[in-house]
């Protein structure tokens, strides 16, 4: 057992270093630099299943460091929530496949609703529908799923993880993001109490 978990970490740390760092990854962070930063509008990420978990972390932690987000559920945003979406803003989705069916249908809701609004789409499938209407199209490498069955999300959510970590931490850098502005956002606990040490450290 210690073997297949050694293989398994192996696995997922060789489809890390596989990602592809790409054009679209940095047409991804001057488009969301652009709409959030400069028009103030904000970024909007959105994912079925396990892809939505990981749009839901983008979001969070994108907002934590300074870029405003929300996640958009793509099933509920047929039922009054695509009305989050604003003029300004930047659409992000997750689809492993670039063919969910509840993805497709959302950037057809919000282009109806926002004509233009900007796509960008992480996936797998670079010939899929939605990489064919994307402004920033990333390619996660398409690692093979180190689940025994070949189906449950594994390496691809942890590829997906990477990649917006990528995109936060770049973003970060872009905007000059402190530790004051830090701690402004994020009060409570021990992060909330160590970026306002390190910003009173930064102020001697």
């Amino acid at each position: 057992m210690k073997d297949l978990i050694k293989q398994v970490i192996e696995d997922e740390a060789q489809a890390i270093r596989n990602i592809p760092v790409s054009d679209g990854m940095i047409t991804a962070i001057e488009l969301i630099y652009e709409r959030v930063h400069q028009r103030k509008g904000k970024l909007v990420t959105s994912g079925m299943g396990k892809a939505g978990q990981i749009a839901l972390n983008y979001a969070t932690t994108f907002s934590s460091t300074g870029t405003p987000a929300v996640f958009l559920h793509p099933s509920e945003s047929q039922h009054g929530d695509l009305g989050v979406l604003q003029e300004n803003d930047v659409l992000l989705v997750i689809s492993n496949s670039g063919k969910t069916r509840e993805i497709i249908e959302l950037i057809d809701l919000a282009e109806n609703l926002h004509e233009g609004l900007p796509l960008i789409v992480i996936s797998s499938n670079p010939d899929g529908v939605l990489a064919q209407n994307a402004d920033a199209f990333i390619f996660t490498g398409n690692p093979k799923e180190v689940c025994l069955l070949g189906l449950s999300p594994t390496t691809s959510t942890t590829v997906m993880t990477v990649i917006g970590d990528a995109l936060v931490v770049s973003m970060m850098k872009k905007i000059g993001f402190t530790n004051e502005e830090y701690a402004k956002r994020h009060h409570g606990g021990y992060l909330g109490d160590k970026s306002r040490m390190q910003a009173k450290t930064d102020k001697k």
